[in-house]
């Protein structure tokens, strides 16, 4: 009975294994997912070389996954028009700081300290202001950098 229990404990492991794997190569290979290309967004002197999504696929992936970024990095969320964009940390593996900024390039929402989903239904993190970009750093930046509502960012290569 016990080698009957194991051996169905490590058949379950496999398939679930084979269906998350199946999910990621989905994901990384869907049509239209390409790396983004890189840009830069700096307050005052202060930049951060960021990946920029700008296609569905893109956006749909975010930062799912990355194990470490660096404190210089993020990722920027390029819409094609303002909006109000809600995001979520599913399948999100570090705390980040997201910053919602308006076609003017002005901060108009900030959520800091946004940890990882670790359950199934993951809460959405819902701006009070419409916006044209999402930027996503590691959590604490906002902070150190002293970035307020109201703050002017510079955007290059979006």
């Amino acid at each position: 009975m016990k080698m009957i229990l194991e051996g169905l404990l490590i058949i379950i492991i496999v398939i679930v294994s084979f269906y998350i794997s199946l999910y990621f190569a989905k994901t990384l290979l869907a049509p239209g997912y390409q790396v983004g290309k890189l840009g830069q967004v700096c307050l005052g002197e202060r930049c951060f070389t960021v990946e920029i999504a700008k296609t569905q696929a893109q956006q749909d992936k975010g930062l799912m996954g990355v194990r470490e970024l660096d404190k210089s990095k993020g990722m920027l969320f390029v819409f094609d028009k303002e909006g109000i964009y809600p995001f979520w940390m599913k399948n999100t593996l570090i705390p980040l700081d997201m910053v919602w900024i308006d076609s003017n390039n002005k901060v108009v929402f900030i959520s800091e300290n946004v940890q990882p989903c670790k359950t199934l239904l993951c809460p959405s993190v819902f701006p009070t202001a419409k916006a044209k970009y999402v930027l996503e750093v590691n959590s604490g930046i906002c902070k150190e950098i002293g970035l307020r509502i109201g703050d002017e960012l510079k955007i290059v290569g979006d």
